[in-house]
């Protein structure tokens, strides 16, 4: 197998990771018609722990170190399954594919031919796509772990009514899900006023290195429908 196509398998996978970036909390005190960032966070870990499936969508903004993925959308299980697109910048070159993963199984489909096969493994060591949405390492674990956060909005995104909570992860837990990053990070969370699941996640990558500051944000949509994904 030629060292592109498991650079490929690799971004495409990671393209399913990053998807995942939320926080918990040492409280300052909200505003007085707001709930504490804590209870917050706690409430959505525990919503996002009990998330079947769900449909992402990731926007890469800037050259962030050690991150070729520039977008990727598609449908997720807690089981580690997943189907959609993912784009790369690989040597100065956009390129886009399909990818389909399930059980240790990845398939690859460029912009011409058919799809590729390829082992799962190839692409474990920059993200482990199962993490997502797995309650012990991915998006829950993330929300109950953040270092400092502080609700200071109640907004309307994508037609839900929000809060928004400002945040710093847990480096460790954030590495999870979008492996490379160090201290340094920050960004927002909207959590769903009712549910409290994770409606979009928005994080600043510190620069490193000649690569500038960038951003990524990930929007969740979708919860609990029904998603069938096999192996094409």
């Amino acid at each position: 197998m030629s060292r592109t196509s498991y650079a490929l398998a690799a971004l495409a996978a990671l393209a399913l990771t990053l998807t995942g970036c939320t926080s918990k909390a040492d409280d300052p005190a909200p505003p007085a018609d707001l709930p504490a960032a804590q209870t917050l966070l706690l409430d959505g870990a525990k919503a996002m722990a009990a998330v079947k499936s769900a449909h992402f969508v990731i926007d890469v903004n800037g050259k962030i170190s050690g991150l070729s993925l520039k977008r990727a959308e598609g449908d997720l299980t807690q089981e580690g399954s997943a189907q959609g697109t993912a784009a790369i910048e690989q040597f100065g070159t956009a390129i886009e594919a399909k990818f389909v993963i399930v059980g240790s199984d990845l398939w690859l489909q460029g912009a011409t031919g058919g799809y590729q096969k390829l082992p799962l493994a190839a692409a474990a060591t920059v993200y482990d796509p199962s993490a997502i949405l797995d309650p012990n390492r991915g998006v829950a674990k993330l929300l109950s772990s953040v270092k400092t956060a502080t609700t200071q909005a109640k907004e309307t995104v994508d037609g839900k009514e929000t809060y928004k909570i400002q945040v710093e992860p847990d480096p460790v837990a954030l590495a999870t899900l979008i492996p490379g990053v160090g201290a340094g990070v920050t960004g927002h969370v909207w959590l769903d006023a009712t549910s409290k699941q994770l409606v979009k996640g928005e994080f600043t990558i510190p620069a490193k290195g000649s690569d500038p500051a960038g951003t990524v944000t990930v929007t969740f949509t979708k919860y609990n429908d029904p998603v069938t994904i096999s192996a094409p």
